[in-house]
């Protein structure tokens, strides 16, 4: 979506067009040439406001959602608002340590991106997301049981004492020392190391005939670990709360919009490969209404902005998603802010 460079409005044009976003993004309502006339608006007659308005409806940025109503921006409108007007109200000094203090708590991963999704909800008024990183933990312990013939429980311990079971359906034959065997081999190569890495040690080991595992192990690992890693590349993991602060007076309005966006966030895979976008950039992504496909029929806006390690790769990403009012001036930094703590919290 091209907007027209600001360069091309006069002063007087971009004064009330700023007027008129920054007043809708508050109230979620049209704004007209008297409230933009009146205490704190500017010193122009209302008929002065009407044709300034109108000439910036004819420009695209502006729209009046019946005859008698006001204006309110359109998504151009609001892109070129957030691209080159906007001015950012960094986070509070209480809300900065509401941040570090909520993920400065002890426990697993898991529970601090959870968190992490609540506050950005709690926070923004919006709907709060998510997306797990994408490395793998570094584990500490593997140890198998068999469950019957052929299925063993692989019960894996990580660093951060986050401990997960899979399932691997496996014929295994030599099941007693063989499976105990294979546990010890396979802790001693991955402790320290993610299941990836511990796997490509592991394959080396035995195509070089320098593993000490008899067949029935041998089989189970090379098999097993393809399983694994399979599995943890291939499942992206969404975590959204605050979806009822999308249910405000403004939405209940336009259920079917409302009913969309909720639709759409129940499609999660769909919403990770939104968000995997965002992973992808360097920055943070702004999304505003039709600019993504996933949402237009919603109208709904989605910040987002990548988290990293402290050696800067890039492990996940976290953003909001709420209609296209949001107050993105408030917003953007809270979200940037929360993505540099989450990321020193990853380590």
């Amino acid at each position: 979506m091209n907007s027209p460079p600001l360069t091309d409005l006069s002063d007087r044009a971009r004064d009330i067009f700023r007027l008129v976003v920054e007043g809708y993004l508050e109230s979620g309502t049209p704004m007209g040439s008297k409230a933009l006339a009146g205490e704190g608006g500017v010193n122009l007659s209302p008929a002065s406001i009407r044709s300034v308005l109108a000439e910036l409806e004819q420009r695209g940025l502006l729209a009046a959602p019946h005859t008698s109503a006001g204006r309110m921006p359109t998504e151009t409108g609001l892109r070129l608002f957030v691209d080159a007007m906007m001015q950012v109200a960094e986070p509070t000094r209480e809300e900065r340590a509401a941040i570090e203090q909520r993920l400065a708590e002890p426990g697993p991963i898991e529970r601090a991106l959870e968190e992490t999704s609540a506050l950005l909800s709690d926070l923004s008024g919006a709907a709060g997301m998510v997306m797990v990183p994408t490395r793998e933990p570094k584990l500490a312990q593997i140890s198998l049981t068999a469950l019957d013939a052929n299925r063993v429980l692989a019960v894996l311990v990580g660093e951060d004492g986050h401990i997960e079971n899979r399932i691997i359906a496996l014929p295994v034959e030599a099941l007693g020392t063989s499976l105990e065997q294979a546990s010890n081999y396979l802790t001693a190569r991955s402790a320290g190391r993610t299941l990836a890495q511990a796997a490509s040690m592991v394959e080396k080991e035995i195509a070089s005939g320098r593993s000490a595992l008899d067949e029935a192990s041998r089989d189970l690992v090379q098999r097993g670990l393809a399983v694994w890693s399979e599995d943890a590349s291939n499942r992206p993991v969404l975590i959204v709360r605050g979806q009822a602060n999308l249910l405000d007076e403004t939405a209940l309005g336009d259920i079917e919009r409302v009913r969309s966006l909720l639709d759409d966030l129940e499609s999660k895979q769909s919403v990770a490969g939104l968000l995997e976008r965002a992973r992808r950039a360097d920055a943070m992504r702004i999304f505003i209404g039709s600019e993504n496909r996933l949402f237009s029929l919603s109208g709904s806006s989605v910040i987002a902005s990548p988290y990293r390690d402290r050696e800067g790769k890039v492990v996940g990403v976290l953003g909001v998603i709420g209609p296209t009012r949001l107050n993105y001036a408030r917003v953007v930094p809270m979200v940037d802010f929360t993505a540099r703590s989450l990321g020193k919290r990853i380590g």
